[in-house]
């Protein structure tokens, strides 16, 4: 894992992995003469259907210094079928996309902080790109963990998931969890190839825990900002929540994460936490 983003060699693995998870048959392309030795679609396919020459995708997939414009970037991203968290990765990759050069935010906006207390009784918190944790509420610290007795280096909701004793087993889908904070973690990674402290904790998560660095290798990318976690609380029992996550405008870089009940059930465990 090096320090930062190598985002030539990169882009030449992410073209390569995606290109060979196609299927042939889906473009509606001839088996042709010779027998595939490899998955999905061949290079000079991927030229054609990009509109480039096979030189220049034989050159992407040996990272040979090549930057796509961006006219090249959305043929490729069209010939790959790439969803929308992929083509944006590959945008971030090939340097394609306006990036926010202000200051990483480290420490939570005041008036989001606010924020995140008046959102009581749900349980919400703030967190920046790469999952630090930068302001809860009591009724998130109920739920998951007492944030104020971690130091600051364990408020990352990755690293709690991954390395905390208590909460490894606190998620009843857990590779779901970590392949979907997995997802999300590559693309800020390419978004913020500036970013020492989120290259370190990834490599941090390479070295010590082998699923996590088993899912890195399949280079999935997707934000995802709404859906469902079911929770096995120590006191409350099971609870079942929607989760939705919001990027304000003014601080693009700060993401609100809120958690409502997904039946009358949790409802009633969460009431049950609140009232404590």
């Amino acid at each position: 894992m090096t320090r930062t983003v190598d985002a030539t060699q990169e882009m030449a693995a992410f073209l390569r992995s995606r290109r060979e998870r196609l299927d042939p048959r889906d473009f509606g392309l001839p088996p042709g003469r010779r027998s595939r030795r490899t998955p999905g679609l061949r290079r000079e396919e991927v030229a054609e259907l990009a509109g480039v020459s096979i030189d220049y995708i034989v050159r992407l997939e040996q990272a040979r210094g090549l930057r796509p414009s961006v006219d090249v970037v959305e043929a490729l991203a069209r010939a790959l079928r790439l969803s929308p968290g992929e083509r944006a990765y590959l945008y971030d990759l090939a340097k394609q996309r306006p990036r926010n050069t202000d200051k990483l935010a480290t420490a939570a906006a005041p008036p989001l902080a606010r924020l995140v207390a008046d959102l009581s009784p749900l349980p919400a918190m703030l967190m920046n790109h790469r999952y630090d944790i930068l302001a809860w509420n009591g009724e998130m610290a109920r739920l998951l963990l007492d944030f104020d007795t971690l130091p600051p280096s364990q408020r990352n909701s990755m690293w709690l998931c991954l390395m905390h004793p208590k909460m490894r087993e606190f998620y009843a889908d857990r590779e779901r969890v970590v392949r979907e904070g997995i997802a999300h973690l590559r693309a800020a990674w390419a978004a913020h190839p500036e970013d020492r402290a989120l290259t370190d904790l990834i490599a941090e998560f390479i070295t010590r825990d082998e699923e996590f660095a088993r899912l890195w290798a399949e280079r999935d990318v997707k934000v995802n900002g709404r859906g469902h976690k079911v929770l096995r609380h120590p006191e409350a029992g099971v609870i079942t929540v929607q989760f939705e996550v919001l990027m304000p405008i003014e601080d693009p870089d700060q993401r609100l994460l809120i958690y409502r009940a997904a039946d009358d059930e949790s409802q009633s465990a969460l009431d049950r936490l609140s009232a404590r």
